[in-house]
């Protein structure tokens, strides 16, 4: 089993998980509490507990399994992200700076899960 808090790929996807509590999700609307706020919430937090969920299997296909979970996770926070600015429940400047965070996880992801598939 590996210790998922060595792994830096764990710690940029927590702390894109606290940029997201932080700063995007107090601007929604009452109205998306249970909805748009709730899965944009739900997508942050998923990508860094995939990570740790693999960190606990034993074999290194169970854990890219887990890490491909994670990456599903931050495409599908990059498109919350994408909605909340179209919706301008944030402004440009905060969606370019969260993208950028999200892109350097995805990448980060794809990095590691192509090493342990080799």
């Amino acid at each position: 089993m590996r210790d998922y808090k060595k792994l830096d790929v764990w710690k940029k996807s927590h702390e894109l998980n606290l940029f997201v509590y932080e700063n995007l999700l107090s601007r929604f609307p009452k109205s998306e509490q249970y909805d748009l706020m709730s899965q944009t919430k739900r997508a942050a937090y998923s990508i860094p507990l995939n990570i740790v969920e693999g960190c606990g299997r034993f074999t290194e296909k169970d854990f890219a399994h887990f890490l491909d979970q994670a990456l599903g996770s931050a495409h599908e926070l990059e498109y919350c992200c994408l909605l909340s600015k179209d919706l301008i429940y944030i402004d440009i400047e905060l969606y370019q700076q969260t993208n950028q965070l999200i892109n350097g996880v995805k990448a980060m992801l794809i990095g590691l899960i192509k090493k342990l598939r080799k």
